[in-house]
């Protein structure tokens, strides 16, 4: 048995892990239009180059999940939050449209390690508590992504350098790994023992779980990538207010899930479910028929909204069934890894998929797909849930 202060400090240094991960994204996000013009490069190119970024997160889930389950949550957390911070200011030297490639393809890597072993250590901590929290430690990912995504905006808006701006963030993410690196619990937390003969198979309920997140992952990560995007070339905004939308989508982010397990225990998981893709896909679909900034603001907020408790709760189920109904078959991690790894197909094809339809559709009517999608995913809730 841990202590109480020893819980309460690695749930401290958890939440700051999610703020960091949040933090780093927002910044990023927030200076997309700027790598755009600076390499004079169209929205398809752009939503190639960001693919590469999906294909580091998805190379890096078994092998971080591995890791994960066999040296420990906490370790793993406390390392990556380290080559985070390198990776960082990777992106923001921008030599040339190759080096943005692999910049990103190596960020999406080391943000991948970092984002699911602090999942998997949510989960864990979780278990420890005995009770739903996954939407708290996601609301701070959030918190960290509207705070990057103001912070980001305002920095773009005074013509400072992307390089001068990634290294400052870059040295902030470790100054904060540095103080928090004593605080996660010790790695016999949540350590797995492999078995070394023998296949196990994985429960076909964590790919269902995964595919629920799928749908919410594609909607955010589009609307994180292009709503700066379609703010300044489509509504000729100033980049202060292209930044605004991705800041009203991580706020009503925040507050869903600050609130997400409330409501989840109050409603019920499906219901809350249902109204969470209706509310998004509806929002969303308004905010792009109003056609102008206002409308973009709108339809990011109504899209937070609706998405905001989807992808905790879907990792919230997966710890709960690895460590309840699947002990020893299968870890947290890999469970987390296993169903993170099918709602991250969502961050992986949906921005290009955005830049490449755009190109023949316009970015605005090309965002009618997570808008479908949030809206297919609710309507058919209580069918994979029941």
């Amino acid at each position: 048995m841990f202590e109480v202060d020893e819980y309460r400090k690695a749930r401290l240094a958890t939440l700051i892990a999610f703020v960091i991960n949040g933090f780093s994204v927002g910044n990023f996000v927030s200076r997309i239009p700027d790598f755009k013009s600076e390499l004079g490069i169209s929205n398809g190119v752009l939503g190639g180059a960001l693919l590469c970024a999906s294909i580091g997160v998805l190379s890096a889930l078994r092998p971080a999940s591995r890791n994960s389950a066999k040296y420990g949550s906490g370790p793993i957390t406390k390392y990556s939050a380290f080559t985070l911070a390198l990776a960082v200011p990777l992106v923001g030297l921008l030599f040339n449209l190759s080096w943005f490639l692999f910049s990103l393809f190596i960020y999406g890597v080391l943000s991948s390690v970092h984002d699911l072993s602090m999942n998997a250590h949510a989960a864990a901590l979780e278990n420890k508590a005995g009770k739903r929290v996954m939407s708290t430690f996601h609301a701070m990912w959030s918190i960290g992504g509207l705070s990057g995504g103001a912070v980001g905006g305002l920095i773009a808006n005074t013509n400072i350098s992307i390089r001068a701006h990634s290294l400052v963030v870059g040295l902030f993410i470790f100054l904060i790994a540095l103080i928090t690196r004593n605080w996660f619990l010790p790695a016999v937390a949540d350590q797995h023992i492999f078995e070394k003969h023998g296949k196990r198979k994985t429960p076909r309920k964590f790919a269902v779980l995964g595919l629920l997140g799928l749908c919410a992952a594609l909607g955010e990560g589009a609307a994180a990538d292009w709503g700066g995007v379609l703010a300044r070339e489509t509504f000729h905004s100033t980049p202060l207010m292209s930044a605004l939308p991705y800041v009203f989508f991580s706020f009503t982010m925040v507050s869903g899930r600050l609130s997400g397990d409330y409501l989840a225990h109050k409603f019920g998981v499906i219901k809350l479910l249902t109204w969470s893709g209706l509310v998004s896909g509806v929002g969303l679909t308004a905010g792009l028929l109003i056609g102008n900034i206002y409308g973009v603001i709108l339809g990011w907020f109504l899209l937070g909204i609706g998405l905001s408790t989807v992808i905790p709760m879907v990792i919230s189920a997966t710890g709960t069934l690895a460590n309840e109904k699947y002990s020893g078959q299968i870890s947290a991690a890999e469970g987390v890894a296993l169903v993170t790894g099918v709602a991250y197909f969502g961050f992986v094809i949906g921005p290009p998929l955005i830049g490449f339809l755009s190109d023949f559709l316009t970015l605005r009517w090309a965002m009618l797909v997570p808008a479908a999608l949030a809206i297919i995913f609710g309507v058919g809730a209580k069918k994979v849930l029941s």
